[in-house]
């Protein structure tokens, strides 16, 4: 959605969004075969007529992606009317993707005439992130340039640049949209190729190059960038991790701002786990048939079995101490052993655990999948189909064992944000690149680490609750039945979520001394992602998505 407002805002920028009769989008990578699994059709047309992912009304968009579909239709920007059917102009490119990275997407738009008049590629590189150079227009006899605005562009942290390959680009110009003058003339496809060569000299770069700067655009008051960087800076300064980055913060926002962004960010969170528990639908979209978990296991929770209160009403969850462990017995009618093995083995009477972290932890992460699943809105921690173990391990926490609940919030999410930084420099939280170990692992290292600073944890044990987070999850593939993110996705949530506390448990009970640093299993995440097939890596085509057929 972000990449296609993107371009819209660059349409009209260029004074060019009135000149627009059609559209093509292009689907490479992983974007292709798990797109429509993920939303990222509907997300893209949303992003075209105008919306963002923070204000769009989620309830609306089925509606108007199947308006869209029988009126052959969009709306760009929400003002410019244009002929667009999705089943011939958004083209998915399932064996090819571009070089850059694998989720890949390309915008073309043309005129009355169906000639060129502006293309784009936008590659999503996780965590809402969106990278991609200047939009290219049409100039002259077909020949595409990028307008500088350098003068006028103001840095940000979340810019980064990446240069497309002209020359591959003018070549494959032949191949847009209609049948066009730009189709049938090779004389003004030559003449597009020899300006964008022109234009564009400077070789691509990789989007691995820019990441890793990408956060330092602004300047930073306490700069670092892997993890013993920042050790060393909280030593020198006695500061913890969430200090450091609130310093470097108040470079570019206010004290005011930052306050109420991240606030609203755990607004966001909450709402998802509310919704989640909530929600009257009984079943997921999508072929597999999946049914809603989360309402389910929250009734289960509020019934007295835990003796529990209701989590939306002003009150906290829990009567009952979080740590609380027993096993309730069901009554049932004794069966008197007839034969020997019965007395040596006798068959169990059904018993509950009483591990209320784990009923809680697990609910709550539920909650939000199921709530991403089904096109609800979530916050990318880091990612969306990660979403819900940081707001399941934050959750717990201010309902059982808060201090002041703004700021706990504040320390949590800048300390959490931090170690998601460091993944996103050092490797990536893409799980097209690096399988799940960068979505739901990296989520649950940085939950980690969120969990142990507020259990009063020092900077060490904060940085080794991170550690054992990924650790142990080194080598966790990407494989959505379906290219839905359903299964394994809602249930690796959860299992995240208790994992993330088990870890910080485990750093909080040591001194923070580690064989493993966190510097060292951030590169391992990345050699194992490069190693890694392809078809572990967000492409539903091995794993569990092959050996499950569809239900």
């Amino acid at each position: 959605m972000r990449a296609a407002r993107k371009f819209v805002t660059d349409l009209k920028h260029h004074h060019v969004l009135d000149n627009v009769a059609s559209l093509r989008i292009d689907l490479f990578g992983s974007l292709a075969p798990t797109g429509i699994g993920h939303g990222t059709p509907d997300a893209i047309l949303m992003g075209m007529e105008g919306e963002s992912p923070e204000t769009v009304e989620t309830s609306t968009i089925q509606a108007r992606v199947r308006a869209i579909g029988e009126r052959c239709a969009l709306t760009l920007d929400s003002t410019r009317r244009i002929a667009f059917n999705p089943a011939k102009e958004l083209v998915y490119h399932y064996l090819e993707s571009l070089p850059q990275h694998p989720n890949g997407m390309r915008f073309c738009i043309f005129d009355e005439q169906g000639d060129l008049l502006a293309t784009n590629e936008y590659f999503s590189i996780g965590g809402g992130f969106v990278v991609n150079d200047r939009t290219q227009l049409a100039h002259g006899d077909n020949a595409l340039y990028m307008e500088d605005t350098s003068k006028t562009a103001s840095a940000t942290p979340e810019v980064e640049t990446i240069l497309v390959t002209a020359e591959r680009l003018a070549d494959e110009i032949v191949g847009f949209g209609k049948e066009s003058s730009i189709k049938s003339s090779m004389g003004k496809v030559n003449a597009a190729k020899a300006a964008v060569l022109a234009a564009a000299s400077t070789k691509p770069k990789a989007i691995s190059q820019t990441r890793k700067n990408q956060d330092l655009a602004a300047t930073a008051a306490l700069p670092f960038k892997n993890a013993t960087e920042l050790m060393k800076l909280c030593r020198r300064e006695d500061m913890t991790i969430a200090q450091v980055v609130y310093e470097n913060e108040l470079q570019w926002r206010s004290a005011a701002e930052i306050r109420e962004k991240t606030l609203a960010i755990w607004e966001t969170m909450d709402h998802a786990i509310k919704n989640g528990c909530l929600s009257t639908e009984e079943m997921l979209p999508g072929r597999l048939n999946v049914r809603r978990r989360g309402p389910g296991l929250y009734k289960k929770l509020l019934k007295g079995l835990y003796s529990t209160t209701l989590l939306y009403k002003g009150s906290r969850a829990g009567l009952v101490a979080a740590g609380d462990i027993g096993a309730i017995h069901d009554s049932v009618d004794r069966h008197i052993p007839s034969r020997e093995v019965e007395r040596v083995l006798p068959k169990r009477t059904v018993k509950r655990l009483m591990l209320l972290a784990l009923d809680y932890l697990s609910v709550y992460a539920i909650a939000v999948n199921e709530e991403n699943a089904a096109g609800g809105r979530v916050v990318t921690a880091p990612t969306n189909g990660a979403a819900g173990v940081i707001p399941a391990v934050l959750k717990y926490y201010l309902e059982f064992i808060p201090d002041t609940p703004e700021q706990d919030i504040m320390e949590f999410l800048l300390t959490t944000a931090t170690i998601g930084m460091l993944y996103k420099r050092g490797a990536s939280i893409s799980a097209a690149e690096m399988g799940c170990q960068g979505e739901v692992g990296v989520a649950c290292s940085m939950a980690s680490a969120g969990f142990a600073a507020m259990m009063g944890g020092t900077v060490q044990q904060v940085k080794n609750a991170a550690e054992i987070g990924m650790e142990h999850n080194l080598g966790l593939t990407c494989d959505p039945i379906e290219g839905l993110v359903q299964i394994p996705c809602i249930e690796r949530n959860a299992l995240g979520a208790v994992k993330a506390v088990t870890a910080a448990q485990l750093a909080m009970n040591g001194d923070g001394h580690h064989c493993v640093t966190l510097d060292q299993v951030i590169e391992t995440m990345r050699q194992t992602g490069n190693d890694m097939q392809a078809k572990y890596k967000e492409t539903s085509q091995g794993g569990l998505s092959v050996c499950v057929p569809a239900c």
